[in-house]
């Protein structure tokens, strides 16, 4: 089934059901703009066979960066600059979404222009900022007043997405950045309508996703969620069954069709694996993940019925041509750290 070409609604006709996971690379040019060489990138995983394509985390504007290095898609040069990505992949007969993407707390004053970074709270994360080596910034949590505000950044993202070319969006909503922040009872810790009970803490997301869907439709629209997480240790959210349990009906309510269960780069049946049993139980949509599957178990996986579509990160960040190697059952090349340095 894997190599199998599909017909999934609403994403439509795909040449496999291989998707590549979004990664942050760092290699954006000035101005944080697309360049040649990632369309390359992108291009040459399309041509080896990849059905659908996730780009790396595209920030949405200023207020939401956190890292050295990545793409926008807030300015119109952004946005043009996006073309020559979505043409290339097209030209390999791929399809591509853009994966937008807001940091919150995960960042530093660095990255935002000199002003805090914002969040569903004014608790700093643990840790430091691998990319300037400082702690993480003290937020400033969202004013309730403020939430259209930040809506609006996404909005207009999207929009640009789409101007560019680009499939559809996947709007990420998790591995701890600013939705997950809101999700998160152990960090949203609001008193007003946007925190307290699983309803309030899902409220941010679901009203986010209401407006996206109301611009682009259900068939351009993806989400990413991570219920379980690993971050020095391996956990989940506090109270993740109650927490699917309203979300995931919900999120089909709006009319969402995709779903995308990214969790810890462990051992796929102690994190994604066992997530994704407990989403497919409550979702009816299209669902994908996988990450650290072998390609046997992406085909169990498949003809099981828990995935849709099965995603990759570092096996096609290793292999160019993963998928043409997985088609012709080539040896699949591990994945080195090295390899982060450059865009293979």
């Amino acid at each position: 089934m894997l190599m199998s070409p599909c017909q999934l609604p609403p994403i439509g006709a795909l040449k496999s059901r291989v998707v590549m996971a979004a990664m942050t690379r760092g290699f954006a040019g000035p101005g944080h703009v697309a360049t040649a060489d990632m369309a390359e990138y992108y291009g040459r995983r399309a041509d080896s066979g990849v059905g659908l394509i996730l780009t790396e985390g595209t920030i949405i504007d200023q207020s939401g960066d956190g890292y050295n290095g990545v793409p926008y898609i807030a300015t119109p040069e952004q946005t043009d600059s996006w073309r020559q990505v979505v043409e290339r992949v097209h030209a390999g007969d791929g399809k591509i979404f853009s994966q937008l993407w807001h940091c919150g707390r995960i960042s530093h004053s660095d990255f935002t222009g000199g002003e805090p970074p914002v969040s569903s709270t004014n608790r700093a994360a643990e840790g430091h900022n691998r990319q300037n080596d400082k702690p993480f910034g003290a937020p400033r949590a969202l004013e309730t007043g403020e939430m259209p505000a930040v809506y609006g950044l996404f909005r207009h993202a999207a929009e640009n997405a789409m101007s560019a070319g680009f499939d559809g969006v996947q709007l990420h909503m998790g591995h701890g950045y600013l939705v997950d922040q809101f999700f998160d009872a152990r960090v949203n810790d609001r008193t007003d309508a946007y925190g307290g009970s699983v309803a309030n803490r899902c409220r941010f997301a679901l009203e986010l996703l209401e407006l996206i869907l109301a611009d682009l439709g259900p068939d351009k629209v993806a989400v990413r969620i991570s219920p379980s997480r690993f971050m020095g240790e391996l956990y989940d959210w506090p109270d993740v069954d109650e927490m699917l349990d309203y979300l995931i009906p919900a999120l089909e309510k709006l009319g969402l069709k995709m779903l995308d269960i990214s969790c810890a780069n462990a051992d796929y049946f102690e994190t994604s694996g066992r997530v994704i049993r407990q989403v497919r139980s409550r979702w009816r949509g299209v669902l994908m993940g996988g990450a650290s599957l072998s390609v046997e178990q992406a085909e169990q996986e498949l003809s099981d019925g828990f995935l849709d579509l099965v995603t990759w990160g570092r096996h096609i960040l290793a292999n160019s041509d993963f998928a043409a190697k997985v088609s012709d059952g080539r040896d699949i090349e591990p994945f080195d750290p090295a390899m982060l340095g450059s865009l293979n």
